[in-house]
């Protein structure tokens, strides 16, 4: 199969090569899925798990990407719940290869299934944004309707999902970001929008929850907004010299079957949009990923037509 690789953390996304690989095996309660569509996040490759197995020992070269859709084509020992031919969307384990990629094998339980209705790439979009937007709503920030909410990078790929899912959950969604990022973050939600180059962030009134998506300064400072008692969610990484009298929690996301297929539910019923940046090919995605364009959305790699 094709696969791109890259070598090691230093080269980074310089050093990805497409290249030919063996179509792996399905192990125990895995699948193997023949990948249509794959997302990726750039800042993977500053992630430990993208270099090491799970215990610890260096694993190169390493396949990338770790959000997929596409079909089933061979099934494991003691796998249930999918069968070969099926559609399928889901997130990859961190510590394995991953889904840049003519084939994968994952877990069976980091899938779902893709209604016929929906395209493989916005299957491909949802695993970490969605995922993360639910988790961190739902189960961190235990949110409810009539809460005001402050979503830093509201036109991102990640934030997008926030503030919908905030939104039908009954918030009060206010964004922030660039001044560019200003009307595509009113379309995806934001009742509200803070340019942080030239508006000041501590104009807005106190707010129940934060979901930080870019930590430093701003994190920090979104953090004084939070009315005691409330949460600061973060998926950036501990942070200091938050105030005492907020729940703060820092979370990675995980795959989750169900979670899963209530995303897929509200992009069939309109509730949900995908939030798609750019589409590539695999052929071409060394070359379009070391681009140092600003993407605002998910970038996708069509791996099959």
């Amino acid at each position: 199969m094709k696969a791109i690789v890259v070598d090691d953390q230093e080269t980074g996304l310089s050093g990805m090569q497409l290249v030919d690989r063996p179509v792996p095996e399905a192990g125990i309660n895995e699948v193997v899925v023949q990948v249509f569509a794959a997302g990726f996040v750039r800042d993977e490759m500053e992630w430990p798990p993208t270099w090491i197995d799970r215990r610890g020992l260096i694993r190169s070269p390493t396949i990338p990407g770790h959000e997929l859709a596409g079909v089933v084509t061979s099934v494991g020992y003691g796998t249930t719940g999918l069968s070969i031919g099926q559609r399928v969307f889901g997130l990859a384990d961190w510590y394995r290869d991953g889904s840049l990629a003519e084939y994968i094998a994952i877990e069976a339980r980091n899938l779902a299934p893709l209604p016929e209705d929906i395209e493989f790439s916005v299957g491909a979009s949802l695993p970490i944004s969605g995922l993360t937007a639910w988790q961190g709503l739902f189960q961190h920030g235990r949110i409810k309707a009539g809460q005001r909410i402050l979503v830093h990078g509201a036109a991102g790929a990640v934030g997008t999902m926030v503030s919908q899912l905030a939104l039908e959950a009954g918030a009060h969604v206010i964004g922030t970001g660039r001044a560019v990022d200003r009307m595509k973050a009113l379309h995806y939600g934001c009742h509200e929008f803070i340019d942080l180059d030239n508006e000041i962030l501590e104009g807005i009134d106190v707010v129940d929850l934060v979901f930080d998506v870019i930590g430093g300064e701003i994190g920090a400072r979104s953090a004084n907004l939070i009315r005691p008692g409330g949460v600061f969610v973060s998926v950036v990484g501990p942070q200091s010299s938050l105030p005492q009298n907020i729940e703060v929690i820092d979370f990675v996301v995980e795959a989750d079957r169900s979670q899963l297929v209530e995303l897929a539910n509200r992009i069939r019923d309109g509730r949900l949009l995908a939030n798609i940046g750019r589409v590539i090919t695999l052929e071409n995605a060394a070359a379009d990923l070391n681009m140092h364009h600003r993407i605002s959305g998910k970038t996708i790699i069509h791996i099959r037509c």
